[in-house]
């Protein structure tokens, strides 16, 4: 609650905030809870009688698996202070430059989606409008050519990016890391506690709401003991104990657009190729990842159960492994959708207790990262405000909502027709967004970037040339530059960038030469 004071500061007054939440409490732990944990101490922890307590249960464990990021985790661990050398040897993380697609338009077919970007922009229109031009002239050679995160990652080199170099290529590369799940959560314990965040070893047999506002005013353990808090963060996982068991928030299911609801895990023996992308290739009732880590290689099959058995489905990917398999496969469970109220009354869903997309383009931890972002910016007092919250719901489901149309794009835009999961991926009736956008590309090259999604144009293009979808025309600006001179800026681009990239290191020299290399590979390997 906000309350003039009676009688201000020297300067004239002001507005004094007498009900801040004093008590936030973290239910789960993992990644989700541990980011959100180290967050919240980063942010507000120096705020006046502010208690983080984080309660998770060593029975009931975490998804962790190996996980792909996307660029914005250099952001998030920045925030938190982290060296990222320190970062990459505590994980066992690699470099990743973008995302190999195999098999996806059709068996044999592959291609990359890069992060950071294609050519350099002139005429004051987009760089691919005059690569399209150029293909119209008859000159033969891809898209990917022209991208320094294609060209390096697909040989195995790695840099980051040279934003003090605009006219180099470098100065156009972006990059993500692939690390251990569960050694990234203890890092950000270590940091967290160092923040002030208490941690609560028990499990939750019960939690009281308030009988007038139904608000959550405690939670019980196995032990009987409670834990009250004026705010709670629900990163309980897929269960959602409190956003939906509690507070019963409801889901939107989106199992007609993206129908995958198995997955198995399994880590596998490390090999000496450590490519910077994470690969994913299709399979006849899914996809299988694969994910470079310094000390193993993370893998797993996204599939349909209504397509194929879990028993077939453990075989495929163990065939598909190329390394031993350290394990036996993990299955997980899920539906693709969201919570329809990602924050009810005192009570904020993170991670998959928030809802569930396939990590096709490795966005698990991003909504995470984006979730405590609009969590900072809308943080309550103890009296929560409907308008606030409105607006973090509206938010999130716009952000769900523009990812799903993404990762549909993988599926409808596809040639591939040999088996019956692929037949209906092929035959469904894309989301009116994901449409219209289709439709636009399809007629002039254009993509447009909805209020600032997370997807650039440059993904966006790079997942509509990818799978297939050919425009039928370019800007007309692109014709300002004469034929000649569209041909041979391109050939110039080209070169450079082949030239660069054939400078860059590999991944394993460039770790080396950054003091990243983790210990336990070097062990390993001694």
């Amino acid at each position: 609650m906000l309350r003039r004071a009676a009688r201000g500061p020297a300067d004239g007054g002001g507005i004094v905030n007498d009900d801040r939440i004093r008590r936030l409490v973290i239910v789960g732990g993992g990644t989700a809870g541990w980011m959100a944990a180290a967050a919240c101490a980063r942010v507000l922890g120096a705020m006046p009688g502010l208690e983080i307590t984080l309660v998770e249960s060593e029975e009931i464990g975490t998804v962790g698996v190996g996980e792909a990021t996307i660029p914005q985790i250099v952001l998030f661990n920045a925030l938190l202070g982290i060296d990222e050398a320190a970062f990459v040897r505590a994980t066992n993380a690699t470099y990743k430059l973008g995302i190999e697609f195999i098999d996806w338009v059709r068996p044999g077919h592959h291609y990359i989606h890069p992060f950071g970007f294609y050519g350099l922009d002139m005429m004051g229109i987009e760089f691919h409008h005059h690569w399209l031009k150029a293909r119209a002239l008859g000159d033969p050679h891809p898209l990917d050519d022209y991208a320094i995160s294609v060209v390096a990652g697909r040989t195995g080199k790695v840099l980051r990016p040279r934003p003090d170099q605009p006219k180099s290529p470098l100065s156009k590369l972006a990059y993500a890391f692939q690390f251990d799940a569960s050694l990234y959560a203890r890092l950000l314990r270590g940091i967290a506690e160092a923040g002030g965040v208490t941690r609560i070893e028990g499990r939750i047999v019960d939690v009281a709401q308030n009988g007038e506002s139904g608000l959550v005013e405690h939670v019980t353990l196995t032990d009987g003991r409670t834990i009250a808090g004026d705010l709670f963060l629900d990163c309980s996982g897929f269960r959602g104990l409190l956003i939906e068991q509690v507070m019963k928030a409801g889901f939107e299911d989106w199992s007609r657009w993206l129908p995958c609801d198995r997955a198995l895990a399994v880590a596998s023996e490390r090999t000496d190729d450590w490519t910077p992308l994470t690969r994913s290739t299709a399979k006849p009732a899914g996809w299988q990842w694969r994910i470079p880590l310094q000390h193993r290689t993370g893998n797993g099959y996204v599939y349909s159960s209504a397509h194929v058995s879990d028993d077939e489905a453990a075989a495929s990917l163990l065939a598909g492994l190329d390394g031993a398999p350290l394990g036996d496969p993990r299955p997980l469970r899920f539906k693709a959708g969201h919570r329809k109220a990602c924050w009810v009354g005192n009570v904020v869903a993170l991670g998959l207790a928030s809802g569930f997309l396939e990590p096709l383009e490795s966005t698990s931890i991003h909504l995470v990262q984006s979730g405590i972002a609009r969590l900072m910016t809308l943080f309550p007092t103890r009296r929560p405000d409907p308008v606030a919250i409105a607006r973090y719901n509206e938010l999130s489901v716009r952000e769900y909502v523009d990812i799903r149309d993404f990762l549909v794009l993988h599926y409808c835009a596809t040639e591939r027709d040999d088996t019956p999961f692929w037949d209906y991926c092929r035959t469904i009736d894309p989301p009116e967004g994901l449409r219209a956008k289709i439709k636009m590309f399809r007629a002039s090259g254009r993509v447009f970037r909805e209020h600032n999604e997370l997807f650039t144009e440059t993904s966006w293009l790079s997942v509509m040339m990818g799978q297939g979808i050919a425009p039928q025309g370019y800007h007309p600006a692109a014709d300002l530059l004469a034929d000649e001179e569209t041909l041979a800026r391109l050939a110039h681009l080209r070169a450079i960038v082949a030239d660069t990239a054939a400078k860059m290191p590999t991944q394993q020299e460039f770790l080396r030469q950054e003091g990243s290399l983790a210990d336990v590979p070097l062990a390993r390997a001694s």
